[in-house]
């Protein structure tokens, strides 16, 4: 039986206790038609995911992230077989003991094209970018209407001047250095975008963590180098609907890190180039937005001082 959480307190000391979880774990794999599963929990995830075989992947929501659950099961169902990219098929999803839910997917093949990358020779990275900048597209292109019951916010307005009502403390409270916080007021007053269309349904963290590849030119693997592509894209759990710029957080972020070359290959295979302080701004909105953490992944060039600048450098295209 997974055990009862009522608190936060209980959740930090539950979620990495595998002595605790595994024997709920397994009598629910038994429970799905999966006697003989061995699972091996994924080190990343803020719930609980497991490998449960080649074929299967298991998500474990805790009662406070069960609106979690529900929420990657419809967009799962939605996706699957809609985008040019695989995304995992939902095999079962359903409330367990103690108000847990779970919900059962199947595996994609390939590799983070996060841990690939490197070994991925540069024309290939080139390819995969420009992979992903029609995959996002696509997602963009979806009808988000049939989501909109369990796809936040419900006002996309209110829920951009919210965050914007707390965009500096948050920040502050992050650790960034007062010269950065002094500006993000009247940067966001100048810079925050008005949804001008219709709204999207977004990933909301669409990076090469969530991106899987094969066939990655790894010279040890065997494959042809010539055959890298992506293979899948994962983790809906966080989706929402709203403006697609907030996507290009992660683009520029996680995915073109700050390379304008490639944010130019991605922006043209998107569709449309974003204006870098839009995104920008959309960065210091978004909802696990941590600017010291970004500013230690991509450190500004010398005399990159101002969040304009700095949104040049992160957004900018060739």
């Amino acid at each position: 039986m997974l055990p009862e959480v009522t608190s936060d307190e209980e959740w930090a000391r539950v979620v990495r206790d595998e002595a605790l979880l595994r024997p709920g774990l397994l009598d629910l794999c038994r429970r799905l038609g999966l006697p003989d599963a061995a699972p091996v929990r994924f080190a990343d995830g803020s719930v609980p995911v497991y490998a449960v075989d080649d074929a299967h992947v298991l998500k474990l929501f805790p009662p406070a992230s069960a609106a979690d659950g529900v929420r990657e099961a419809r967009v799962l169902e939605r996706l699957h077989g809609r985008l040019p990219v695989a995304t995992p098929e939902l095999l079962a999803s359903g409330t367990c003991e103690n108000g847990w839910r779970h919900v059962l997917m199947g595996r994609l093949p390939g590799e983070s094209l996060a841990l690939a990358w490197p070994r991925i020779p540069g024309p290939d990275q080139d390819r995969l970018v420009d992979a992903a900048g029609e995959v996002l597209a696509a997602l963009h292109g979806l009808d988000a209407g049939p989501l909109a019951d369990v796809l936040g916010p419900p006002d996309w307005t209110a829920f951009v001047a919210g965050q914007r009502a707390k965009a500096v403390r948050r920040q502050r409270e992050k650790g960034l250095p007062e010269e950065w916080c002094a500006q993000i007021d009247a940067f966001l007053d100048r810079h925050v975008p008005s949804l001008g269309g219709q709204p999207a349904l977004l990933h909301t963290e669409f990076m090469r963590e969530h991106l899987l590849v094969e066939g990655d030119g790894d010279s040890g693997s065997g494959r042809d180098t010539a055959s890298a592509r992506l293979s899948g894209l994962f983790d809906f759990e966080p989706a929402m609907i709203g403006d697609p710029v907030y996507d290009f957080v992660a683009v520029g972020l996680f995915v073109t890190r700050a390379d304008p070359r490639l944010m130019s290959r991605f922006a043209k295979a998107y569709g449309r180039a974003v204006e870098p302080c839009a995104a920008m701004a959309y960065t210091l909105l978004h909802v696990y937005s941590d600017l010291p953490w970004y500013l230690r992944e991509l450190p500004p060039s010398d005399g990159v001082t101002c969040l304009a600048s700095l949104a040049e450098e992160w957004f900018g295209a060739a």
